[in-house]
């Protein structure tokens, strides 16, 4: 179960964001941050992996390394001061959508759906939107999805193809660069608790309408 041991950490680690503090506190993390980030991720998979059987059964494999690649990044300190985890359909760097989950010092970011897209997907998931307005405004519309994440997220672009404007008259949905929903909720009352992990179930099986929808659009059978 994640403490006030996990918050503890990472609070120092914003103080001390350098390699030599790691690894005098390696210990720490492996026991009091990675092992109990572990365990929530494998009370999670069950659920995700019988939604999806695509979503590979490892927590391993879903947790994002706590390193930085610092190699483009004006900021040059070594490692994130959260821990995250991605659960997609053939891996966590999948193209297709699937759920989010990060734990900082103090707050649970939960969310779901498709947060980088290339030209050639975000044209597929543009013309499936056209084939299928109302199914997509009904599902981020319906209150199980509103009363957990409000609006659905995600970068406009500008401009939008000719072909596309007259279905930008029904939804502005159309414009957006990215599909996704995310939640934020504090760590605290969750320490040492079993409800953690229903928590996020529950935000996440809000989101699985729209990840559904948004993998038809890469269906090209």
């Amino acid at each position: 179960m994640i403490t006030s041991s996990y918050t503890a950490f990472f609070k120092e680690l914003a103080r001390n964001n350098n390699k030599e503090w790691f690894h005098a506190n390696k210990k720490r993390y492996e026991n009091e941050v990675k092992a109990p980030f572990l365990d929530l991720l494998d009370n999670l998979l069950p659920n995700l992996t019988e939604w999806d059987n695509r979503i590979l059964p490892d927590s391993k494999k879903a947790m994002f390394r706590i390193n930085k690649d610092v190699r483009f990044s004006k900021d040059k300190t070594p490692y994130h001061a959260i821990l995250k985890a991605g659960f997609s359909p053939n891996g966590k760097k999948s193209i297709l959508p699937g759920y989010y989950l990060g734990i900082d010092a103090t707050s649970i970011h939960v969310g779901g759906g498709l947060f980088m897209l290339r030209p050639p997907e975000l044209a597929l998931v543009r013309n499936h939107i056209a084939k299928d307005i109302v199914a997509l405004t009904k599902i981020v519309g319906a209150s199980s999805f509103t009363q957990n994440f409000g609006r659905l997220k995600g970068e406009k672009a500008k401009r939008l193809d000719k072909s596309l404007l007259t279905i930008a008259e029904k939804t502005d949905l159309i414009y957006n660069k990215q599909f996704y929903a995310m939640a934020e909720f504090p760590l605290e009352p969750f320490y040492n608790s079993d409800e953690l992990s229903g928590e996020i179930l529950s935000h996440f099986e809000a989101i699985k309408p729209l990840n559904t929808y948004l993998s038809q659009a890469f269906d090209l059978s």
